[in-house]
């Protein structure tokens, strides 16, 4: 199995490379969202506690599974070590070697975000 890391600041298009990467590729997207604005909509809050218990939970069946691959789309603050912990939680939920794990992250300059 295959986990694509895709990572860039707010607004520089994750989603859609992600969808694209996904035609054009056997892998699967999860995008960060996903599990965001189900859980704002039910409980008209964020609860982090509850969006990760939610990926967690879609990570550890998608590691059983025969797919191929997944991408999954996050907002990476390098000079949080949490972030650093949460994706090697993650790696370790698919255990995977570092062969296996891809990390591509989209720049785009603030002034075009902003347009």
């Amino acid at each position: 199995m295959n986990l694509l890391f895709l990572i860039g600041d707010s607004a520089v298009g994750k989603m859609t490379v992600g969808q694209e990467l996904a035609k054009i590729t056997p892998l699967r997207l999860f995008h960060n969202h996903m599990m965001i604005e189900p859980v704002l909509e039910i409980f008209g809050e964020f609860r982090g506690d509850l969006i990760q218990k939610l990926r967690s939970f879609i990570f550890e069946e998608f590691a059983k599974s025969d797919k191929y691959g997944l991408i999954f789309t996050f907002m990476w603050a390098f000079d949080m070590q949490s972030d650093w912990d949460y994706l090697e939680q993650v790696k370790e939920i698919f255990g995977l070697g570092e062969e296996d794990v891809y990390y591509v992250e989209l720049l785009v300059p603030q002034p075009i975000r902003l347009q």
